[in-house]
């Protein structure tokens, strides 16, 4: 049984993966995170199915990864960190190079790993009021393993405007960062949603398969060495004490001591 995320699927073959950890605005946990690894490949696996839809239950896509999550990573030893990371890289990858189209349904905060979601879908919609974000940096950490997917939809010009500074952006310059195909009013998600569908149920879903895939070969796209770099990276800034005193600042309601009173 399901915890963190519930799949339904239609008579045409469309499933949506729902991110249902409403009280933690769908944080990445290590329980959501592995479930939805494990939703990812056995959609791509599973021929009835045609295409499939990402979305969030509550006032957020996803608020990125979950903070006690990362604050039980400081007293980890190196395998544990190294193990954590990786569970995040290994969910990312099987969104990635999943065999079906897989398109976004973003609303309210995409942060984070949230952004990173967004980077791995095939297209990716998103509302007028969405707010996005790589905020990693704000608490000493950085976007490590969901980097190679942000640069690979960004191109590195437009995620130097945004990878480093933690500031928050809005539903059209994630458009214009290449983030999001469209944005559409609250009432037009689900239809603009519905548009992005309808075209893949005439095509043959085999075709769709190799296309997709070679897509991703040809674009020179995520590699294993890219995300083997990430892990590393992300588990090493767990060690820093920057990480340590960034995620302390947040649940102790002060500002970090880089920030100047």
């Amino acid at each position: 049984m399901r915890e963190t995320i519930r799949i339904d699927q239609d008579a045409r073959g469309v499933a949506t993966i729902w991110m249902i950890r409403t009280d933690k605005h769908n944080a990445l946990s290590a329980v959501m995170m592995d479930e939805l690894t494990e939703a990812a490949n056995s959609l791509s696996d599973d021929p009835s199915v045609r295409c499939v839809i990402l979305a969030a239950e509550g006032k957020s896509f996803c608020a990125g990864g979950d903070l006690d999550w990362m604050r039980a990573q400081f007293d980890a030893d190196a395998d544990t960190k190294d193990r954590e990371a990786r569970r995040l890289a290994t969910m990312l990858w099987a969104l990635n190079f999943m065999r079906k189209p897989l398109i976004g349904r973003l609303h309210g905060n995409a942060f984070g790993g949230g952004v990173g979601m967004a980077s791995v879908c095939d297209v990716a919609v998103g509302v007028e009021d969405l707010k996005m974000g790589l905020t990693e940096t704000r608490l000493g950490l950085i976007p490590a393993t969901i980097g190679p997917y942000v640069l690979a939809r960004m191109g590195e010009a437009c995620a130097r405007r945004v990878f480093m500074s933690a500031r928050l952006f809005d539903a059209n310059e994630a458009r214009t960062l290449g983030l999001l195909s469209k944005v559409v009013a609250k009432d037009a998600l689900d239809d603009a949603i519905e548009k992005e569908i309808t075209p893949y149920l005439s095509c043959a879903p085999g075709a769709v398969a190799e296309a997709k895939a070679l897509v991703q070969s040809v674009s020179g796209n995520v590699t294993k060495s890219q995300v083997e770099m990430s892990i590393k990276a992300l588990a090493a800034r767990w060690d820093s004490p920057e990480s340590t005193e960034g995620i302390s600042a947040f649940f102790e309601k002060r500002s970090p001591n880089w920030i100047s009173k």
